[in-house]
């Protein structure tokens, strides 16, 4: 009894968080009350109370499940074993863009974290972790340029860092302008494809075969 009282326990603390994603994506933080919640999720008020402290423990909750695409693509760079710094980048890319463009939850998520917030007060947690994921991931983009620069025996027309802030702004653009268009465009093939050009521009060469943006 107690091992199915747990189990009915978690599952309303899902079906909670995946009616506040609904509403949130739909309502925006602000907007959105708990009531609205509890009645998408087919619940009562209690039950939210008996989860989450108030609306903001919900929401940071409802952050927590996800992984973010800076995250991921911070967590592929550390987990990667190609020696090709230049393969290695694009795969990352490829593979940040396609966990974008397939998994719903993630871009749900992601598009509330970026259109639907306004980072004050108790949410300047959240800020501050779009902000760490941010800084690591560009930090893991300048130690490849420079790697690429020394496999290739080429000097890059700027410095390592500011070609990996260009990259991240680029990435982080497609992201942004993809969500906020509603997937107008193949995030996948475009991304790819404008980072190899990005790549190309500042003198380096791409390897052949597999292992690209796209």
């Amino acid at each position: 009894m107690a091992r199915r009282t747990k189990e009915d326990a978690i599952a309303t603390r899902n079906g909670l968080l995946d009616a506040a994603e609904l509403v949130f994506s739909e309502k925006g933080l602000s907007r959105a009350s708990l009531s609205d919640i509890a009645q998408a999720a087919g619940a009562t008020r209690g039950a939210i109370y008996w989860h989450f402290k108030d609306k903001v423990d919900l929401f940071n909750a409802m952050m927590e499940r996800v992984t973010l695409p800076l995250e991921r693509g911070f967590g592929e760079f550390a987990a990667s074993t190609c020696p090709d710094p230049v393969q290695r980048l694009r795969a990352v890319m490829g593979l940040v863009l396609r966990s974008v463009a397939s998994d719903e939850r993630t871009r749900r998520v992601f598009e509330i974290a970026l259109y639907r917030v306004e980072y004050v007060g108790e949410l300047v947690g959240v800020r501050d972790r779009h902000v760490a994921a941010s800084e690591a991931f560009t930090r893991q983009l300048a130690g490849d340029f420079e790697l690429a620069a020394q496999c290739q025996k080429i000097v890059l027309p700027l410095g390592a860092m500011e070609a990996a802030i260009g990259l991240h702004a680029l990435f982080d653009g497609l992201i942004r302008n993809w969500i906020l268009g509603g997937g107008k465009f193949d995030l996948v093939r475009v991304g790819g494809a404008a980072t190899d050009a990005f790549l190309m521009g500042l003198g380096l060469s791409l390897p052949l075969g597999g292992g690209g943006a796209a």
